[in-house]
């Protein structure tokens, strides 16, 4: 098995920071995006819960609609 000289022992510490600070730039790029995702999720939600009111009051309309010619 041959041996590492003394200059290739493993990583710099500079290296080792290097590595560290992008991880850190990706995660906090991710948990930016992941945020938007939530805001615009629960968003959606309220409108989706308003769109289905809106839904039952134009049924609860037509029903009565109906029910005046005798359907």
């Amino acid at each position: 098995m041959k041996r590492l000289s003394k200059t290739k022992r493993g990583f710099t510490l500079l290296e080792i920071i290097m590595v560290i600070a992008i991880i850190i730039i990706l995660a906090s790029a991710v948990a930016i995006s992941a945020n938007d995702i939530l805001n615009n999720a629960h968003a959606g939600r309220d409108s989706v819960s308003e769109r289905l009111v809106t839904e039952r009051a134009g049924i609860s309309a037509s029903e009565q609609k109906l029910s005046q010619y005798g359907f």
